[in-house]
């Protein structure tokens, strides 16, 4: 099924300002870079900094926003910068780091409905505490199931996907601490797989998620995964329109540091 008119829209609109805004406030990292300029020319090295700029903007924000308008297009509650409250017992805790433990060190194999259930059992009742893994990138209710996203990088390292698997079993036990009867499922997102048409198994060495149960969805799979629906080809032309619309303003702005 198609994105919706009024979805495409607000996606596009989103793009187009957060590019227009980037525009407006951009000014290059560095005033005097003599051997780049030379090498490369002003206005290629100004554009450089820029997309890095825009990559970092990406990353912060507009990944998330995309995917709240494209659940909320689903008629799916979400919300972006969720913060999850609650509180891990001593016991939970431990057990949670061991598991984590384990996991690293290839001594029990993963089973993401099977630590669901692990950590249901042993978390006590908590209270409704702020904790330093409180803010969840991305929160979506499908259907009752409480999906929460950790949007990462497209090429984090080894250390960041064991920090990032410790995160999301904090966070089943944080929610489960207030409502033990929560369907909760923690995943990690990532934005879009940079090795097509090789598959993304940066992190399948360590054995530490639970690939066949969807704990990292990727590229294309993330984003019907938000939508409900197949939509990764409309989305695609949604950037691609945005981005045609704004070709000439990027030109324009980076054209004049030819003459700098």
């Amino acid at each position: 099924m198609a994105l919706s008119l009024k979805t495409k829209n607000e996606i596009s609109q989103l793009l187009i300002e957060a590019v227009e805004n980037k525009l407006k406030e951009y000014k290059p990292e560095t005033a005097y870079a003599p051997f780049h300029h030379r090498l490369l020319g002003k206005d290629r090295y100004a554009m450089f900094s820029f997309i890095q700029s825009m990559n970092t903007t990406f990353g912060m924000s507009i990944w998330e926003q995309v995917a709240v308008i494209l659940s909320r297009g689903a008629n799916y509650k979400a919300d972006r910068q969720y913060k999850l409250l609650g509180e891990i017992d001593n016991d939970t805790d431990a057990f949670i780091r061991d598991t984590h433990h384990k996991l690293r060190e290839g001594k029990i194999t993963v089973n993401k409905e099977k630590e669901i259930e692990q950590i249901r059992k042993r978390i006590k009742k908590g209270k409704a505490n702020e904790d330093p893994d409180s803010i969840v990138d991305l929160f979506i209710n499908i259907k009752g199931v409480e999906n929460y996203f950790d949007i990462t990088s497209v090429k984090s390292n080894i250390k960041e996907f064991v920090a990032l698997k410790l995160k999301l079993l904090r966070w089943t036990a944080l929610r489960l601490s207030q409502d033990n009867n929560a369907t909760v499922f923690t995943r990690l997102a990532i934005a879009y797989n940079p090795y097509y048409p090789e598959p993304y198994e940066r992190w399948t060495l360590k054995g530490l998620y639970d690939l066949a149960r969807g704990e990292i969805l990727v590229g294309e799979e993330f984003w019907n995964f938000v939508a409900g629906d197949d939509i990764y080809k409309d989305l695609l032309d949604v950037f691609q329109e945005a981005g045609e619309k704004l070709r000439p303003k990027i030109d324009k702005r980076f054209t004049k540091f030819r003459k700098v």
